[in-house]
């Protein structure tokens, strides 16, 4: 199964400071090791939802459970040969949970669900069982896309997205998902803190995460945190846990994260309409200042896990002079408090964009200066240091 080194890479670059270990909601065994916008329109769904309704978990369960699916994965990795040994392809058995976005049959659940994947069904709530081709994905996000084939209209019932940027810590939350291969299981919690920062499965960070003590484990992945009005705030992805069995397995401890729905229909459109899913990059290593507030660029490869180094070979960052200890105190006029302000702030510009950062020269010093930044297109993985 796939394992991640213990980093916070960032929108643009990857986070040092505070680490803490994360185990994906990965389906049975497929775990790895990670650290800690649009609201969705015109979509044929089976009700027209109500915010703040206050819906019991029983009648959330009854209505969207119908849109919530199993989703079996069948991968195959290759074999290797050191020039002594050699050993054969070898195939592998993963699940996870999905969410019927329209009537097309495209289904929405994470990416490292189906990353690999060289077979896909879906099961559904009555039984009945199809096929499924992956679509797209996004790695960066942690989004993919899978279209069931031939599938009646009777077995689609898209569930409605929410806005997550109205969800607020103490909201009742919902998810519904197949933990350690028991479809259609049910928890509840609430929303515990929103705006979090996770890892994504190639080494970026997903911002905006929502936080919830609802019982998520591996299984859960791509299945839906529901509000109260039963529309999907987010897409459960990942849980902290300090209980792993033998396999890096880790089971609930009250801590669990979802992407935020926005970004979920966000690249989900993208992906449906055939376009490329494209990201700001940066490529700077980042932590919060010591001093003051704002994002530091961290002053040497040495003092933080950051792969790239303090600032990738050939980044956007390095053309505009960016140097290692600075600190990021603006983007385009708006300040910057953490290096967490700076990936949610980074994340809603394109690549090609181009920004003005406001820097001090470091986190002793008050004058600041004007750094013009040209935006580029985020490379697949995060660059190594040289």
């Amino acid at each position: 199964m796939k394992s991640f080194k213990t980093v916070l890479p960032i929108l643009c670059g990857a986070i040092a400071g505070a680490i803490v270990a994360l185990i994906i909601a990965n389906g049975n065994g497929g775990t790895k090791t990670v650290t800690d916008i649009v609201a969705q329109t015109g979509k044929s769904v089976p009700t027209a939802l109500s915010k703040g309704t206050g819906m019991s978990v029983n009648d959330i369960y009854k209505q969207d459970s119908p849109g919530v699916v199993d989703i079996d994965v069948t991968s195959v990795s290759q074999g290797t040969n050191n020039g002594f040994f050699s050993t054969g392809p070898t195939t592998s058995e993963d699940e996870g949970a999905g969410v019927v976005y329209d009537m097309k049959g495209d289904i929405v659940t994470d990416e490292h669900v189906v990353a690999g994947a060289t077979k896909v069904v879906v099961h559904f709530q009555d039984g009945y069982s199809a096929d499924a081709k992956v679509l797209g994905t996004d790695p960066s996000t942690d989004v993919a896309v899978i279209r069931v084939q031939n599938t009646p209209a009777s077995e689609l019932h898209p569930i409605a997205f929410a806005d997550s940027n109205d969800a607020q810590v103490g909201d009742s939350v919902v998810a519904i998902g197949s933990p350690f291969g028991l479809p259609e299981t049910v928890t509840a919690g609430i929303v515990s803190a929103t705006g979090r920062s996770i890892e994504a499965p190639n080494g970026y960070t997903i911002p905006g995460a929502i936080q919830t003590d609802a019982a998520i484990n591996p299984g859960n992945s791509g299945g839906p945190l529901l509000d109260a009005a039963g529309q999907v705030l987010g897409l459960n992805d990942q849980i902290e846990t300090d209980s792993t069995n033998d396999e890096g397995e880790g089971s609930s401890a009250g801590v669990g994260f979802a992407t935020p729905a926005n970004t979920d229909v966000e690249v989900a459109d993208t992906i449906i309409s055939g376009k490329k899913v494209e990201h700001p990059y940066v490529g700077v290593c980042l932590e919060d200042a010591t001093s003051g507030s704002g994002a530091e660029i961290v002053p040497n490869a040495g003092s933080s896990s950051c792969s790239t180094g303090p600032i990738a070979a050939g980044s956007p960052a390095a053309k505009a002079g960016l140097e290692p200890g600075e600190v990021v105190t603006g983007v385009d006029g708006k300040a910057i408090t953490s290096a967490d302000d700076f990936i949610t702030i980074i994340s809603n510009y394109k690549p090609g964009d181009t920004i003005t950062l406001t820097i001090r020269s470091s986190v002793k010093s008050t004058a600041t200066s004007k750094v013009k930044v040209t935006l580029g297109d985020r490379p697949e993985s995060v660059p190594t240091a040289s």
